[in-house]
Order: structure tokens, then C-alpha cells, then sequence
């Protein structure tokens, strides 16, 4: 009995014997595992002064995220005294931002003495992405100040055309130097902006000269003009000078605008005085028509003169006599009418 006992007492040590060996060669299988995965990359780190756990590094690989991009940039961070840790990296890894261009962007920043910080530098990174711009261009341009042509060759203008009082038009350009705000630069406007505010404030500069003259002898009253507007405000930029690179004189928009004037006046003018003309034509044949009128009544009354003579014969109120009578004096009449019109050069007497 006691045999039996031993036999299966010994059987059972034996089996959670090899469990424990199991066991024991399972974790050192993960060990090993994890080792062969992130044993470099640890000792990377850890040779670099920017510790990092196995913990750290396995969660990195669960969220898929690049555990070797992460900690070389968070090894690049630490070196130039820029301490961040691993999950500020992959927070913005999984935004969709770019950890190296951030951690170069401080780095440059802190070189030039400029204040950013990492969350700023994030929202920078975030803001230019799809745009052509990187955050690392911005912290550059506020340490070194680039020129905006104003205004833009893209937009196919040379030059900003604008008209003094006396009506001659000037054709300026201006080449703008700005430097990156980099506390305005997220939500703040873009380079259009500038250029756009820099285009008005010459046109109204120039519209309020009296004479081109004055501007042609001081081009640089323009640029301060311009400058004492704050045209930076609300923008990602900070102006610090505009310079007027050409002035030209253009055309004499008011000569022109005076002659069109003059052109629409005398098409006006030759209008009216042909509807006065037209007007008198028309009151010329009023006359000529009514004359005509008073004409026929004249004939018409003559006509009746016969038939009321024949009627006053008829009656008896006219004699023989007082018809011959009549009769002579309308000879007479006739006869000093003929040698008077022969006396004035008119027309010659009948002759008998």
C-alpha cells in the first residue's frame, strides 16, 4: 500500500514538475522574444539618456505605432536638452502629425532663442499639414525674414496700378519683408492677406496724392503710410519693411476720362439741336400747310363774288352801270399794277 502511494505521490512531483519547466521555458520564451524585438532599441535608449521602459515599447507596438522612429526622435529631444516623453510623441503620432519635423522645429526654435513650446509646435504642424508648409519652415522664417512680391507674379500682375488726384496713373511694386509670429500662427491669416492689405494701402497712398509728382520724388512716403496701418494684425506675420522696388508712370486716365466727356456732351448736344431742328422743319410745314389753307378760303371767297353779283342783278340792287363801273375800276387797278410791276423790274405790262 505504502508503495502505491509513493508510486503516485512520486507521479504527481513529477508531473507539476514539468508544468513548472512549461512554465519556466514559456516566459523565457516571451523573454526572449521581447528582447529580440526591443532589446536594441532599449539599449539604445538607455545608452542615450532617454530611458524607456519595455512596457513602453511593447504599447507602442500594440497601437502600431513605429517604436523605433519614437524613441529616436525622443533620444534626438533629450540630446539637445529638450525633454519629452513617450507618449507626447505617440499622442501626436496617432493625430496625424509629424514627430520628427516637430522635434527639429524645437530644436531650431531653442537655437535661436525663440520661445516654443511642444504643444505649440503640435498645433503648428497640425494647421500647415496638406498645405505645402511644414512647421519647421515657419520656426526658419521667424529666424530668418523672407519677401512677399507685392503684388503676387502668380497672379499674373506685374505691377499695382493706382491713379493720383491729378489723373495719372502710377504703377508701383513693393517687395514685402515679413517674419513668422509664431504665437499667431495657427488661426492667423496667410501671405494672400498681406499681400492683399499691402495692395490697398498703396492704391489708397497714391489715390490721395495731389499730383504723380509727389510721388515719383518720394516714393518711401508710401511704405510709411502703409507701415503705420498695422497691416500684420490678425495675420501669422509680422511686417517688418516694405520697400517700393519700382515706380512707372502710367496714362493720363483723366485726359482720357475729360475727352470721353467731352465726346458724350457733343453726341448729347448734336441730339438736342437735332430735335430743334426736326422741331423747326415740322413747324415750317405747319405754316406752308396753313398758308395753303388760307389760300384756298381766298379763292373760295373770290369764287363767290361772281354768284352774288349775278343774284344782286336778279334782284334789281345792281344796275348796268354800276357793273360797268366796277368793270373799269378793276381795269385800272390792273393797269397800275402792270406799270408798276414793269417800274420795279418785275414782270413787263400786257400789250395790246
Amino acid at each position: 500500500m505504502n508503495i502505491k502511494l509513493n508510486l503516485l505521490l512520486g507521479q504527481a512531483i513529477g508531473g507539476w514538475n514539468y508544468i513548472i519547466y512549461g512554465v519556466g521555458a514559456l516566459i523565457l520564451l516571451v523573454l526572449a522574444i521581447v528582447v529580440l524585438n526591443f532589446g536594441m532599441i532599449w539599449i539604445r535608449a538607455f545608452v542615450s539618456g532617454a530611458k524607456a521602459t519595455f512596457t513602453d515599447l511593447i504599447a507602442l507596438r500594440l497601437r502600431n505605432i513605429p517604436v523605433g522612429a519614437v524613441v529616436d526622435t525622443r533620444i534626438t529631444a533629450v540630446k539637445s536638452g529638450i525633454e519629452l516623453t513617450i507618449d507626447d510623441l505617440s499622442t501626436h503620432y496617432l493625430a496625424g502629425g509629424s514627430i520628427e519635423m516637430v522635434v527639429q522645429a524645437l530644436i531650431a526654435a531653442q537655437k535661436a532663442g525663440i520661445r516654443l513650446d511642444f504643444d505649440r509646435a503640435c498645433a503648428i504642424d497640425l494647421a500647415t499639414k496638406g498645405t505645402g508648409k511644414t512647421v519647421i519652415e515657419a520656426v526658419k522664417t521667424s529666424v530668418n525674414p523672407k519677401v512677399i512680391d507685392c503684388p503676387n507674379p502668380a497672379s499674373g500682375k506685374a505691377t499695382i496700378d493706382a491713379v493720383a488726384k491729378d489723373g495719372i496713373v502710377i504703377k508701383a511694386k513693393a517687395r514685402v519683408t515679413v517674419r513668422t509670429n509664431l504665437d499667431r500662427f495657427v488661426g492667423g491669416a496667410t501671405e494672400e492677406t498681406i499681400i492683399a492689405r499691402v495692395g490697398e494701402g498703396i492704391v489708397s497712398t497714391i489715390g490721395s496724392a495731389d499730383s504723380y509728382k509727389d510721388v515719383l520724388e518720394n516714393p518711401d512716403r508710401i511704405s510709411k503710410t502703409v507701415l503705420d496701418k498695422a497691416l500684420d494684425s490678425n495675420t501669422a506675420f509680422e511686417i517688418l519693411s516694405i520697400d517700393i522696388a519700382d515706380v512707372d508712370v502710367g496714362d493720363n486716365i483723366g485726359a482720357k476720362l475729360q475727352a470721353e466727356q467731352a465726346d458724350a456732351n457733343k453726341l448729347i448736344a448734336q441730339a438736342q439741336a437735332e430735335v430743334r431742328r426736326a422741331a423747326a422743319v415740322a413747324l415750317e410745314q405747319e405754316m406752308t400747310a396753313r398758308v395753303a389753307e388760307m389760300r384756298a378760303r381766298v379763292v373760295e371767297a373770290e369764287a363767290q363774288v361772281p354768284l352774288a353779283m349775278a343774284e344782286a342783278f336778279r334782284q334789281g340792287n345792281l344796275g348796268v352801270m354800276d357793273y360797268y363801273r366796277m368793270r373799269n375800276i378793276q381795269a385800272d387797278s390792273s393797269m397800275r399794277e402792270s406799270i408798276g410791276g414793269a417800274g420795279s423790274g418785275g414782270a413787263k405790262p400786257p400789250t395790246s
